[in-house]
């Protein structure tokens, strides 16, 4: 059964690892060695998938300049499933990401019909306070979209990119849809690439932590952030075999282009519309073109890059190179040259008012079942736990969620249970239990058939209770210091 992603549904994803063949999404095991002190939804498997998340683990190891980028609709009740992403973005704004948060109040307004106030309320109310008690820090910015310029300035350049006919074929649009829903989703990718606009540090790696129903909207801003680039910068081969590194600039100005040819030093040939760079990279060149970057934050950057590469070189006597060392200190050498060459492409295409965009990066966390199985429902309120709902009230429903246990105590401890088929000890992975210990140790038990479904709903229970009593007594405090935030609102 092939798998539709509608951001505008509650979709059910039956087997997440169709995704990785069907829409190019990456395991995320592939990337999780390289990731230090990983969030728990990564080491728990919750985040099961990537795109080019590579370039994040980077940044978090080198320090290097990286944002974190993320959404929500106001339209209704903030909940688990909502906490689990303002839990992605908190996390990557702890370890260096500068972090944008857009309330889409644009995209409320066309797909569920909602009035401007009635956004900015639960805007506020639902998503923000949550967010700030969950320890969003005051360096971020939050917007909501009809109030930013830049994003719907930038919403409107897209749109020049965008046709209707990849609409259809990525959303599934018709002539039924109306046009300020095909606008609200060229806001989105402009949410999506606002990051890397000057006025916010040019380009940078963004991530943007998601469940996979919204890959429509990542697979449609990857594609305008080529798009909309005045230049590439290509990976090319000579006659002989011999790499180069080529920037094409189909359109580009020619005074942008004689720029670039000043800016990088050593043998450069210019044509009509790209040039060649046929300079061997060696130390000697690359510091020549560090010295080219304008940026003095980013020129710090690669110089101390180059440092570590020339260090690393250095430490293996050149006459001792095996063959693998030999390639191994090329290919750090080549994707170094790569970056700071990405670097004074994108200076010299903003100074002829031209982007550089990165294509974003991505995560994919799995779905949160409802509490009696099946999909999350907001017009069912024992399917979910709001955080907003009385700490009491939450409990009970833990209490009320369908387990993966067996019909009769005896057969459960014949048996065992089923923690995967299970909603509380679901609660307990994503949410209640921190130590990774303390939850394989239940999971064992569950299986085992030594504990029994009424002890694993009272534990869930009791920290349903002490999370959301907490959660709300932060809540109230966020309210106090709102006006300590950047948050830009509708005028």
């Amino acid at each position: 059964m092939t798998n539709k992603l509608d951001p505008w549904s509650s979709s059910e994803i039956n087997d997440y690892s169709k995704l990785f063949e069907e829409f190019g999404i990456s395991p995320f095991d592939n990337v999780l060695p390289e990731i230090p002190s990983p969030h728990m939804y990564m080491r728990r498997r919750v985040i099961f998938g990537h795109r080019d998340y590579e370039q994040i683990a980077e940044a978090i190891r080198t320090g290097a300049p990286f944002s974190v980028m993320d959404g929500f609709m106001p339209s209704g009740k903030v909940h688990l499933g909502h906490k689990m992403v303002m839990d992605q973005i908190i996390w990557h704004q702890q370890r260096g990401a500068s972090a944008f948060v857009g309330i889409a109040d644009r995209e409320a307004f066309s797909v569920r019909g909602f009035s401007w106030q009635k956004c900015r309320e639960i805007g506020v109310e639902e998503y923000i306070l949550s967010l700030i008690a969950l320890g969003f820090k005051p360096d971020g910015l939050i917007y909501f979209q009809s109030g930013c310029g830049s994003v719907k300035d930038l919403a409107f350049e897209l749109g020049v990119k965008i046709n209707f006919s990849e609409l259809s074929a990525i959303y599934g649009f018709s002539g039924e849809t109306n046009l300020s829903h095909m606008i609200s989703v060229a806001t989105q990718a402009a949410d999506i690439l606002q990051p890397q606009l000057e006025e916010f540090g040019g380009p940078k790696p963004v991530v943007v932590p998601v469940g996979p129903d919204q890959d429509p909207h990542l697979r449609l801003t990857r594609g305008l952030a080529g798009k909309m680039s005045m230049f590439r910068v290509e990976e090319r081969e000579n006659a002989n075999g011999g790499k180069y590194l080529s920037v094409r600039g189909k359109g580009a100005l020619k005074e942008a282009l004689q720029e670039l040819k000043k800016r990088i030093p050593g043998k450069v040939k210019l044509y009509e519309e790209h040039l060649d760079i046929i300079q061997t990279s060696d130390y000697p060149f690359l510091e020549r073109l560090v010295s080219q970057i304008n940026q003095p934050e980013k020129k710090r950057y690669f110089t101390t890059e180059l440092e570590e590469v020339s260090k690393f070189a250095n430490e293996i006597k050149p006459y001792e190179f095996s063959g693998y060392e030999e390639y191994f200190v090329f290919r750090k050498v080549w994707k170094l040259t790569l970056k700071i060459l990405d670097e004074i492409v994108a200076e010299v295409a903003a100074e002829f008012e031209g982007y550089a965009f990165i294509p974003p990066a991505s995560t994919y966390h799995r779905f949160m079942s409802g509490l009696q199985g099946g999909k999350m429902s907001s017009s069912v309120p024992d399917s979910y736990i709001a955080l907003t709902d009385n700490p009491k009230e939450g409990a009970k429903k833990v209490k009320r969620a369908k387990t993966g246990g067996c019909v009769t105590l005896e057969e459960q401890k014949k048996l065992g249970g089923k923690p995967d088929e299970c909603s509380v000890f679901e609660l307990l992975l994503f949410h209640l239990a921190e130590n990774d210990d303390e939850l394989l140790e239940i999971r064992e038990e569950c299986v085992c058939g030594t504990r029994m479904c009424g002890s694993c709903k009272q534990l869930a229970a009791e920290k349903m209770y002490e999370f959301l009593k907490d959660h709300q007594e932060k809540r109230e405090l966020a309210r106090e210091h709102l006006d300590e935030y950047n948050i830009i609102y509708k005028k």
